[in-house]
């Protein structure tokens, strides 16, 4: 594989970030470009021992930062939010190259991450609190907010940039201090938010990143520390629980983003051309690669065929291939493993009765790539049904009678969204809500936004991230009894 380290701006960090530092350690972590397999970098892996240094520097710089005025904490992250933007095109450049999506959906990520900056910049200075008589006039009650103390973030390789934001912006409105912990297959981006906040104006160990390999045992280490008070999770059910074991050793609050397995619900009366568009939307914005994904077609049999053809035309039409050349709508999937994990998923369905629509192969040009694709006639059973997919297969079934629908569309054990689509307003607000999921898209293929609580039910996770929740999420709430 050559070495295409060229590519990166010459600027990029590529070493852990603690107490305000960049610093080099003695083992180094391969970063690969999922277009060819070529090292786009070697990133400084961060020992056990190197991960605690962080959480150190985290609850040294806690004191000073929590008694910051909100003003100035939101000043930070508004400045944070400014230079996003102003380099969203090279942010955007940086996400494809380490993770394979398209550059349109790069830029988008960029724009959606440094959101939850502008966000929460405005959210800091509205913590708020109560003060009333006690019911009885024996006493007065007076409620206020602080800051749960030091954080640690652990984000996912699909949304680098987004996860990073959408963890660290409330942090640090709320008055926490942080360690991320990145993804190592696509840490770079992480590393170019951080260095983006120290120009931003982020004080010495308020905001230290670590990028440890393998990350079993540092995240142990910090969670055991007794100096992490928070984390914060997004990533796969398995690797959440897991984690929700270790935290309760030490009763740390969680938050927990999980899996999901999104039904897609296409009513007998639903406009064909909106669900399709919606459709599109909901599976392959990241290329499939989203816990916000559309997994599961639900399509009622008057409109099934319509549908289906019309989605495979769609589907077929999309270009597969390197994220920054400008005719491609479908970029690699990050890795070889999870490329062949997508190849297995199809093959099974396959065997199961599945009909090939379109696409149903990995790419043979040595990249990661997954062919857009489209199953039809998919049984009940189908082991794909009860996987997260994350990637370009979007598997549809038939469906007649709609108490049926929800039936299955709430047999999975996981509850993140679901997406719905017919004319009827009354009946789609009656599937939604019946559907067991903490998200719901009703005549919308996308959900996410920065003002709104995003988070599931089941196994999708504990409390919610964005809107006000996702402030309150790194907030204590203290009652003062008193006669004063």
């Amino acid at each position: 594989m050559k070495n295409s380290q060229q590519k990166l701006n010459a600027n990029q960090p590529i070493d852990s970030l603690i107490n305000g530092k960049w610093q080099k350690h003695s083992k180094k972590i391969d970063v690969t470009n999922p277009v060819d397999g070529s090292i786009l970098a070697q990133v400084s892996s961060a020992s056990p021992d190197e991960c605690l240094a962080a959480v150190d520097a985290a609850q040294s710089a806690f004191a000073s930062w929590k008694s910051t005025a909100p003003r100035a904490r939101a000043e930070i992250l508004r400045k944070s939010f400014e230079l996003m933007i102003a380099e969203q095109e090279s942010l955007a450049r940086l996400i494809t190259l380490e993770n394979g999506k398209v550059l349109s959906d790069a830029r988008a990520e960029v724009a959606y991450a440094a959101e939850f900056f502008r966000w929460f910049s405005e959210e800091a200075v509205r913590i708020d609190g109560d003060y009333r008589r006690a019911p009885s006039g024996t006493n007065w009650l007076m409620v206020s907010r602080q800051p749960v103390g030091v954080a640690l973030l652990a984000t996912p390789w699909n949304f680098p940039a987004a996860m990073a934001t959408r963890k660290i912006g409330p942090a640090l409105a709320a008055g926490c201090t942080v360690v991320l912990k990145p993804a190592s297959e696509t840490p770079l981006t992480a590393l170019a938010i951080a260095e983006i906040m120290q120009r931003a104006g982020v004080p010495a160990g308020v905001v230290n990143v670590v990028v440890p390999s393998p990350a079993g045992p540092a995240v142990s280490a910090m969670l055991k520390s007794d100096i992490v008070r928070k984390l914060s999770f997004t990533g796969s059910t398995q690797v959440g629980a897991l984690l929700l074991a270790q935290a309760a050793e030490k009763i740390i609050n969680c938050t927990m983003e999980l899996g999901g397995n999104a039904p897609f619900i296409v009513c007998q009366d639903a406009d064909l051309a909106s669900a399709v568009d919606g459709a599109m939307l909901a599976k392959m914005r990241n290329g499939g690669a989203a816990c916000t994904a559309a997994n599961r077609f639900f399509v009622h049999e008057k409109i099934y065929d319509a549908f289906a053809e019309a989605l495979t035309a769609r589907m077929n039409a999309l270009v597969l291939g390197d994220g920054l050349d400008a005719k491609t709508t479908v970029g690699p999937l990050v890795s070889k493993s999870q490329q062949q994990r997508v190849a297995d998923l199809v093959d099974e369905a396959k065997s199961s009765g599945a009909k090939v629509a379109c696409g149903g192969f990995a790419a043979t040009d040595g990249s990661f790539g997954y062919a857009p694709t489209v199953l039809t006639e998919v049984a009940l059973n189908a082991p794909i049904l009860r996987e997260e997919i994350f990637g370009p297969v979007a598997p549809l079934i038939r469906y007649t009678d709609k108490d049926d629908l929800l039936a299955h569309a709430n047999s999975v054990e996981h509850g993140l969204v679901s997406y719905v689509y017919t004319r009827d307003l009354g009946s789609g607000m009656r599937i939604s809500e019946a559907l067991e999921s903490g998200m719901v898209g009703l005549n919308r293929g996308l959900v996410s936004d920065p003002a709104a609580p995003f988070g599931g039910v089941k196994q999708s996770g504990l409390g919610r991230e964005g809107a006000h929740d996702g402030l309150l999420a790194f907030l204590e709430t203290k009652y003062v009894a008193g006669n004063w």
